[in-house]
């Protein structure tokens, strides 16, 4: 096998190792410690995508490759985070695994989403990306506003939060993809605008923006599916 062809694949490992050791962190009772493995993840997981692309070797491979390492650090490290989060305050000692319902769910969305060829230039459901980033931005979102983040912290809530992210993942509900065909403002208004409070919202809040932005990217994905019915 020639290097160039297994740089992204090396990349993509990086995401896998990054989850592995999130993983070890929150099982270790550091739970945002862990949870900053997801956004180190997640930029291995921009940089594989990428390098292919810039190299020309795209194929079945790394695509396969990528869904093992997302279920790991996109599916299973928020199932602990949120795992580890609920049992540290539940008082029922069998409610915290319901929160299992998130990586399982996760797997199903990485298999759909390896077989559906609609999802060229729109997502069909949440990425695990975006649900993987709410999860792991909720310590800090928690920490930001304390009287708030004792009812997200709650482990009935967190319960709540884990199976509303598993059925979005599963839904079909089209969501934007920042993938542009032109830059016309009025064609990508609605990218514009995700970009826009995204960077917003980050600049204010830092990281305990990002599950506002994820917010934002649901809400405005609706407001754009509903003026493009009417």
């Amino acid at each position: 096998m020639k290097i160039k062809s297994q740089i992204p694949n090396a990349v993509t490992l990086l995401n896998l190792l990054s989850g592995m050791i999130g993983i070890i962190w929150v099982l270790n009772g550091n739970i945002v410690s862990g949870a900053w493995f997801i956004l180190l993840s997640a930029f291995f997981d921009f940089i594989d995508g990428f390098a292919a692309r810039l190299l020309k070797v795209q194929g079945e491979m790394g695509k396969q490759l990528d869904s093992l390492a997302d279920l790991v650090s996109f599916g299973v490290l928020p199932g602990f985070i949120l795992f580890a989060m609920a049992k540290t305050t539940s008082q029922l000692e069998w409610l915290p695994y319901c929160t299992l319902i998130l990586p399982l769910f996760s797997a199903f969305r990485l298999a759909k989403f390896n077989l559906d060829t609609r999802q060229s230039d729109r997502f069909i459901g949440v990425p695990t990306p975006a649900s993987a980033l709410f999860v792991s931005t909720l310590p800090h979102f928690a920490i930001h506003w304390p009287k708030i983040g004792t009812i997200v912290t709650a482990p009935f809530f967190l319960v709540g939060i884990a199976v509303t992210l598993a059925i979005l993942l599963v839904s079909e509900i089209p969501l934007i993809a920042l993938k542009f065909k032109s830059f016309s403002f009025s064609k990508n208004k609605f990218r514009y605008s995700l970009i826009g409070i995204s960077l917003a919202l980050f600049a204010w809040l830092g990281l305990a923006g990002i599950p506002l932005i994820i917010l934002s990217y649901i809400g405005l994905s609706l407001v754009e599916n509903a003026i493009g019915s009417e």
